[in-house]
């Protein structure tokens, strides 16, 4: 249901309610709170409507491809062979987050981890607080002698592959016994389906730790791990570690695909487990005018001041007029 010009209209003097259109989307629980202010914000202001099931970047790919929804979200870029089956989708980066490694530690309040610490508790060769591994890291804290819950998606999930890209860009054991993907199968651990499953896991194992969304960390008043990056140092993902990742970035590639997990040792207080997701639409949607409109707004000042308070940080100027571009041409 393209809406051209009536929908610019609606925009500009028509009462929303005489020309209101809904779109739908599903995908990434990485960016729903994000997407939910953007939504609220654009229906207000022109009456339109933006349903949105937060059901993982994996079945939201599956989605769109099947074209049951207007457009997917996802914080995974498209496989080679997801690409061709999607036929035609753009990948649009419109935010800026991470992935944390939050942990449930009674008396801890702050917890130091590495990459192959991280591999290795994951992989189950670390499975208790006080292994030496662990404490080599937190010099003078009272780690407990407990056994280590690590917690996973169950469901395909962009914040599963920022993770496992991540782990395998700093343990090559992850790497050739695991690999990275939206869905992995983890050695050892409990499942959760989407961060709200995660987190609940999370908040109810005393000895777990999980990799969940910081804004999913911030809205349940759950410490996160400081991650040692290549520099050396311990960052947690604030708002100006997550930049200093993404100023990495000095080109984007033609179908907009980027990594920043493990940044160089030059971004020096770069959290290492930062990650830009998107929003896949495809290039001759029938929604696309609508789509374009929505869009933009997300990527525009407006859309993205909504962004701080989640732990969302603004787009790179580069990677934003490669969104622009890949807006313009739907």
């Amino acid at each position: 249901m393209a809406l051209g010009a009536c929908a610019v209209g609606a925009l500009m003097v028509t009462p929303a309610s005489a020309m209101a259109a809904t779109i739908a989307g599903a995908g990434s629980t990485l960016v729903a709170p994000l997407e939910a202010e953007w939504a609220n914000t654009w229906d207000g202001q022109t009456g339109n409507t933006v349903t949105y099931n937060a059901v993982g970047s994996g079945t939201g790919i599956k989605d769109i491809s099947s074209r049951l929804v207007d457009f997917g979200a996802s914080d995974a870029p498209l496989t080679p062979t997801q690409a061709a089956s999607c036929h035609g989708c753009l990948m649009v980066p419109w935010a800026l987050s991470a992935t944390g490694v939050g942990y449930h530690l009674s008396g801890v309040r702050k917890l130091r981890l590495s990459g192959p610490v991280i591999a290795g508790i994951y992989l189950g060769q670390i499975t208790n607080w006080s292994d030496a591994r662990i404490r080599a890291l937190n010099h003078g804290a009272r780690l407990p002698n407990l056994a280590i819950t690590p917690v996973f998606r169950s469901d395909g999930s962009g914040d599963t592959y920022a993770f496992t890209d991540y782990l395998s860009r700093v343990s090559g054991t992850w790497r050739t016994r695991v690999g990275f993907a939206t869905t992995v199968s983890f050695p050892k651990g409990v499942g959760g389906s989407g961060n709200s499953g995660v987190t609940s896991v999370l908040e109810s194992t005393n000895g777990s730790i999980a990799y969940i969304a910081v804004s999913y960390l911030i809205a349940h008043q759950l410490p996160a791990a400081a991650i040692k990056n290549a520099a050396g140092r311990y960052e947690y993902p604030n708002l100006a570690n997550i930049e200093n990742a993404a100023q990495t970035v000095k080109h984007v590639p033609g179908n907009n695909e980027l990594h920043i997990v493990n940044p160089p040792k030059r971004a020096k207080i770069a959290y290492p487990i930062s990650t830009f997701t998107y929003a896949i639409v495809p290039a001759s949607a029938p929604q696309g005018a609508l789509l374009k409109q929505f869009i933009t707004f997300a990527i525009g000042r407006k859309g993205q001041s909504f962004g701080p308070a989640l732990d969302f940080a603004p787009l790179p100027k580069v990677v934003l007029t490669a969104a622009k571009k890949a807006v313009g041409s739907l």
